[in-house]
C-alpha cells in the first residue's frame, strides 16, 4: 500500500517489524515504548511458579517456550493462535491453564484486568522490539515526514535499534527464539540478548554496556558474544529444519 501510494504510512509493532526493510521504505519514528514485559494470564494460578505440575501453557512465541521451559521443563507448551481476543477465549474455554502474551498488546486493548502476573525480565526476556510502536513510510516523503516526526521517542528509538541490530546478526525473524532489550540510564545503555533451544536445554544469555548513541554497534557486538558461546549453532540448526 506504501508503495502504490494507497497509503501514507504503516503503523506497526516493532517486534513483528522484519529486520531488513524493503527497499525505498523506512522506519523514521518510533514512539515511546509502554511495558515490554510478558505477561501470565490464569484463572487459577497468580504466580508462573504457582502453576501446577503438568500445567498447560499456551504461546505460538518459541523464544517465550524456550525460556518457559528452562525454567520450568515439568510444563506442557502447546500452541496458541489469534489475536488477543481469540487467545483469551481459548483460555476462558479451559483449553489451557494459562497464557503468556506480551503487556503492551493486552493493556493497549484494555484487558489490563486480566492480567495475573507481569514476568520480570529476568524470568522472561522479552523480543527485539516490544512494547514499541514504529511508523513506516516512503523514504524522501518530507511532507508526511514533518506530520509524524513528533511522535518519535529519541531514547525509545535508540533503544529499539540496538535490539534489532543484535537480532539481524542472529539471522533475524521474529519466529526465532530469540530475545533482547535495551535500557538508557544516564546516557548509557545496557542490552541484554538471549538465544535458547526450544526444549530449553540450552539456554546462552549475555549483555553488554555502551554509550548510548552506539545501540546498533553494541547489538552487533552482544550477538557475537553469543555466536561465541554457541548461539549460531542453535539458530543454525532451526533454519536447517
Amino acid at each position: 500500500a506504501l508503495e502504490d501510494h494507497r497509503a501514507d504510512i504503516a503503523v506497526h509493532s516493532m517486534k513483528d517489524v522484519t529486520v531488513d526493510m524493503p527497499q525505498g521504505l523506512v522506519l523514521p519514528v518510533i514512539m515511546e515504548r509502554a511495558d515490554a514485559r510478558d505477561v501470565l494470564i490464569s484463572p487459577t494460578c497468580k504466580r508462573f511458579a504457582d502453576l501446577p505440575r503438568g500445567a498447560s501453557i499456551g504461546t505460538s512465541s518459541l523464544r517465550r517456550e524456550s525460556q518457559m521451559r528452562a525454567l520450568r521443563p515439568d510444563l506442557s507448551v502447546n500452541i496458541l493462535r489469534g489475536n488477543v481476543g481469540t487467545r483469551l477465549r481459548s483460555l476462558d474455554e479451559g483449553r489451557f491453564d494459562a497464557i503468556i502474551l506480551a503487556a503492551a498488546g493486552v493493556t493497549r486493548l484494555g484487558f489490563e484486568k486480566r492480567i495475573s502476573q507481569y514476568l520480570d525480565t529476568d524470568i522472561m526476556l522479552p523480543a527485539p522490539g516490544q512494547g514499541a510502536i514504529g511508523i513506516e513510510m516512503r523514504a524522501g516523503d518530507n511532507d508526511v515526514l514533518a506530520i509524524v516526526a513528533p511522535l518519535d521517542h529519541a531514547a525509545t528509538h535508540l533503544e529499539v535499534k540496538a535490539e534489532r541490530a543484535f537480532s539481524r546478526r542472529l539471522f533475524g525473524g521474529c519466529r526465532l527464539p530469540i530475545a533482547a532489550l535495551a535500557r538508557i540510564t544516564e546516557g548509557a545503555m545496557t542490552l541484554r540478548g538471549l538465544v535458547g533451544r526450544i526444549d530449553g536445554t540450552a539456554i546462552i544469555s549475555d549483555h553488554i554496556m555502551g554509550d548510548m548513541h552506539e545501540g546498533e554497534a553494541l547489538g552487533a557486538l552482544l550477538a557475537e558474544k553469543l555466536i561465541r558461546q554457541g548461539a549460531d549453532v542453535i539458530l543454525r540448526e532451526l533454519l536447517h529444519d
